[in-house]
């Protein structure tokens, strides 16, 4: 049986930077082809970056992804990389890409892979799964394609697959077993969501199982806008056996030689010459059919032999405890977020309390303390804990610390106008916002907000005062899980013989927004562990009423809280985008219309 040295590269694309990841493609790929690797493989969409959403529309954009698709290919091969086969995602389209009712069937803008081989691309395949739920909208930009590409290297068949495509029985899998192949490559745009790994691993055993055959699953990584993928690439044999799987959440090269079944018949150079189409064209039809999808293949030259000694492996990494995933996912959201579209630093404002607490940690450690801004912004009602507790975590992170009392603006607002109760209290959060943005616009930060997924599910929060901000680390982590991530965050720096950066009094007090005297969170709301598993049932697993009664939660609570749910939603149409973690992130995932009398009534 041949052996085949399989390198998936695990990268971190930018949309829009074709060049720039064109370039991370020929850097990876040389480091690949020093290691021997004989079949290289990059993630869905990898020289556009993903997902583009409406750039599909913009011709300029498909077309200049078709050309940095060939040019690509010319100059892997003018790196002397040429006799490397290359499977990189792209953007192509067959005709102009089309939005409107009287659009060509079968025809329009793809989500497709080729590979590159000897300078030239010498076979493409088109997606055929297309999702369409949560954060995907791929019906809106995509023409499934209806060809399976069957391409042959080193002596085996090899299908290629993208993404949605191993997450549905049936279509390219089931294909593939009756094509005969020997090896099924996935490549993918996965977002990340919390357990998502545990799935991960079963389904690819399934899909492999489906189509009799190893896979090759490669996903991206990096931040992009609230989506955050986690990489996590895998190989997976023919009898479901974990061959080899990369870290989570960097940037990677897995190199594992995987022994696969010879090619038989089917005359793969004569085939070639009809072989899929180049960027920018349509698929040829072709005679060979299965499971509903016509066979289109194609052989890749000589492929130069693994190199002799010791086999190649990649090594199998386990995956970590939720806490240090979820951190990986947020400080690696904030990062690509802040350093992708340019930002210099980060600033926020700096309560003494859990959540800016966790948001200061977070920044931290994704951006080094030098580009982190804390403020504390005291009021007469700010207790003296909550400030030696800014402070303390300023001194444990080392993070730029700044004081800007409000209290003599607010004095003003209140010397010239007759405000009082929840008026005041949220004139002391928009005069905080109002500071924070001036220092954003005065010094470049980033202004970080620091409500947590609870907070915003409940409409707990001050618009244009404490929400106001660019991003928001935690908007899709619920508090109970804050809690966590702090307690985790600093035993995990106690292991490693570091200072802990959150002050234990931040974790172990009652959570306060301190607007007014001996205020407290649950004066308003429930206590967060009972206000949680509502929220989570309502917000994540779409529960109505009556089933969280069922459930066992009280019915008078259970009302209490949805109502304050239904009439936030204009607060959450306004918030700023965060970092996605759960299977329904608000604005990514939970659409639900501002103007709506559906209530879930007892």
């Amino acid at each position: 049986m041949p052996t085949l040295r399989l390198a998936l590269s695990q990268v971190n694309p930018s949309v829009g930077d074709l060049a720039g990841n064109a370039g991370l493609v020929r850097r990876w790929t040389r480091t690949a082809a020093d290691a021997g690797a004989q079949l290289v493989l990059f993630p869905e969409m990898v020289l556009t970056g993903y997902p583009v959403e409406d750039l599909v529309f913009r011709r300029s954009f498909v077309a200049a992804s078709q050309a940095a698709l060939r040019r690509l290919a010319a100059d892997l091969a003018a790196d002397g990389l040429g006799g490397v086969p290359v499977v990189v995602g792209y953007l192509d389209a067959d005709g102009p890409p089309q939005v409107s009712s009287d659009a060509e069937p079968g025809r329009g803008a793809r989500n497709a892979a080729a590979v590159l081989h000897g300078g030239e691309v010498v076979a493409t395949y088109f997606k055929h799964h297309l999702p369409n739920y949560g954060v995907f909208d791929e019906d809106r930009y995509f023409v499934p394609g209806d060809a399976l590409t069957v391409v042959r290297v080193g002596g085996v068949d090899v299908a290629l697959t993208i993404c949605e495509d191993m997450w549905q029985a049936g279509g390219p899998f089931a294909a593939a077993r009756q094509a005969g192949v020997g090896l099924v490559v996935t490549i993918n745009g996965s977002p990340y969501e919390l357990n998502k790994d545990d799935i991960r691993l079963p389904l690819v055993r399934r899909r492999a199982a489906e189509a009799g055959a190893a896979v090759a699953y490669v996903n991206m990584v990096g931040g992009q806008d609230e989506l955050v993928f986690e990489g996590d690439s895998l190989i997976v044999g023919a009898d479901g056996t974990l061959l080899a799987r990369a870290p989570q959440f960097v940037e990677h090269l897995l190199v594992h030689d995987v022994e696969l079944p010879a090619a038989e018949g089917h005359g793969g150079d004569a085939a070639m010459a009809g072989g899929a189409a180049p960027a920018g064209g349509a698929a040829p039809a072709g005679g060979e059919l299965a499971a509903g999808m016509r066979i289109v293949r194609a052989t890749v030259g000589d492929v130069p032999p693994a190199p002799g000694g010791a086999a190649a492996v990649g090594g199998i990494i386990e995956p970590v405890a939720d806490e240090a995933e979820v951190w990986q996912a947020l400080v690696l959201g904030l990062r690509d977020y802040v350093d992708k579209n340019r930002f210099p630093s980060v600033v926020l404002g700096l309560s003494g309390g859990i959540d800016s607490a966790v948001v200061a940690a977070l920044a931290v450690d994704a951006l080094g303390p030098d580009r982190v801004v804390g403020v504390s912004l005291p009021s007469r009602h700010s207790s003296e804990h909550s400030r030696a507790d800014a402070e303390d975590l300023a001194k444990r992170t080392g993070l730029d610390y700044r004081v800007e009392p409000i209290q003599p603006m607010v004095d003003t607002f209140l010397a010239n106008m007759s405000l009082s109760g929840v008026t005041v209290e949220n004139l002391q959060a928009r005069v905080r916002g109002v500071i924070l943005m001036a220092l954003s616009n005065q010094e470049g930060h980033l202004v970080l907000t620091t409500g947590n997924k609870s907070e915003l599910a409940v409409g707990y929060s001050t618009l244009y005062g404490d929400s106001v901000g660019g991003f928001n680390p935690v908007k899709d982590v619920w508090k109970t899980l804050i809690w966590r991530l702090a307690k985790w965050r600093n035993a995990d720096a106690t292991r490693r013989g570091e200072t802990p950066p959150i002050p234990e009094n931040s974790i172990g007090k009652p959570p306060s927004a301190e607007l007014s005297p001996g205020q407290l969170d649950s004066d308003t709301l429930p206590d967060y562990d009972v206000l949680d598993p509502i929220l989570i049932g309502y917000v994540d697993g779409d529960l109505g009423r009556t089933g969280l009664v069922e459930s066992g939660h009280d019915p008078a609570v259970v009302d209490r809280v949805l109502r304050m749910v239904d009439t936030a939603e204009y607060k959450r149409r306004q918030s700023a985008p965060g970092t996605k973690i759960s299977m329904k992130a608000f604005g990514r995932d939970r659409r639900l219309p501002i103007t709506n009398r559906w209530r879930e009534d007892g």
